[in-house]
């Protein structure tokens, strides 16, 4: 039980980065020596040192003959910063305790491998499935590469929406849209359709209290570039925009979102491949997606298999109406046996909304 007991605080620091450390995981260490905890790190930014390294310069020569609680196994290849086990070992610690283990192929048991030739005792699997789950982002890209991908959709409690005459704004309250843009603070990309973005004509930028926060990629699937230049997502300035066109778009109207300053992928010949513009963004090291799609586009992530999780906002409202539109459109699942289950519910109140978080089972 000790061990879990400093885990879970090696954990609670970790996600003091949460939405910072792309495209590197969190972690969070514990140094404890004399059933005392002497010293915390956590990494906060890649290219910035690991979360080991912050812990043993705040215990400094305490280090020597501690346990130490890390969320990830120790790194063991130079990258923009040295190897973490190295500098355990030269540290002196006596005992590291791992949560679990790193599926990065430059690590995968290295790090733990380097202790144990030093002979430092070494304890792997505390807390393991908690770590997974602090960490499901950077698990997806690394052993994917596929970013990790969640729906988003508010509604009302008849799962409309817009009302009929296509009204929106607000189906949720105050508090609900806040956790949106906390939502989108997390993620490296937050993805819409050409239909929204005309629609609509969104900023897709994060907007929490005191400009706290940071602004996701913008990522519109627009197969035939059909963005309008003189769009927000095209002249804020606010954040990087993306338009995922396909062969269909004509080759004036690509030059045209390029010479005004927005990234264009092409993937697909007639429509938008999905899976291959995942892949690409991946490549950028855009590991995480958030879809604020319409309809269409979220069960055409749904059909295709790439969502990983779903943020579901429900308002006590009843809208009505046969041609409501839905948060779940297209040609739908014929067969309740098709149709994509959800599992790991949770569920909280928001003033009044719920909402439901869970994972798509895989």
């Amino acid at each position: 039980m000790q061990d879990e007991f400093y885990m879970s605080e090696a954990l609670r620091v970790a996600k003091n980065a949460t939405g910072r450390t792309s495209p590197n995981p969190l972690v969070g260490a514990v140094i404890v020596k004399d059933d005392r905890i002497i010293a915390e790190g956590w990494h906060r930014k890649a290219g910035t040192p690991h979360a080991e390294i912050h812990a043993l310069n705040m215990a400094g020569e305490l280090a020597k003959g501690a346990t130490v609680y890390v969320t990830l196994e120790p790194c063991s290849h130079y990258g923009r910063t040295g190897p973490c086990a190295n500098a355990l070992v030269e540290a002196g610690v006596a005992k590291v305790v791992v949560a679990m283990l790193d599926p990065n192929p430059k690590v995968a048991g290295r790090g733990v491998k380097i202790l144990q030739d030093a002979g430092i005792e070494v304890v792997t699997g505390v807390l393991e499935d908690e770590a997974k789950k602090l960490n499901e982002i950077f698990l997806k890209w690394i052993t994917k590469e596929m970013p990790f991908v969640a729906l988003k959709t508010a509604m009302s409690l008849d799962g409309k929406i817009a009302t009929a005459t296509g009204q929106s704004q607000w189906i949720t309250n105050a508090a609900s849209r806040l956790r949106t843009h906390e939502l989108r603070d997390i993620y490296d990309g937050i993805m819409v359709g050409i239909n929204t973005a005309i629609k609509d004509n969104p900023s897709l930028t994060t907007r929490l209290p005191n400009n706290m926060g940071k602004n996701p990629v913008r990522i519109v699937v627009d197969s035939k570039a059909r963005l309008p230049l003189d769009s927000n997502l095209v002249t804020d300035g606010k954040a990087q925009t993306i338009v995922a066109v396909s062969g269909a778009a004509s080759a004036g109207a690509v030059q045209d979102l390029r010479d005004a300053g927005v990234q264009v992928i092409s993937a697909g010949e007639d429509r938008v491949d999905l899976p291959q513009l995942l892949k690409k963004l991946a490549e950028m090291n855009i590991c995480s997606v958030l879809v604020e799609g319409g309809g269409q586009l979220n069960f055409s992530m749904l059909k295709a298999g790439l969502v990983d999780k779903v943020y579901a906002f429900i308002a006590p409202k009843l809208i009505g109406g046969r041609d409501a539109l839905t948060p779940v459109e297209g040609d739908g699942f014929g067969e309740l046996s098709q149709a994509v289950e959800l599992e790991n519910a949770e569920t909280e109140l928001i003033d009044g909304d719920i909402l439901i978080t869970a994972n798509v089972a895989k």
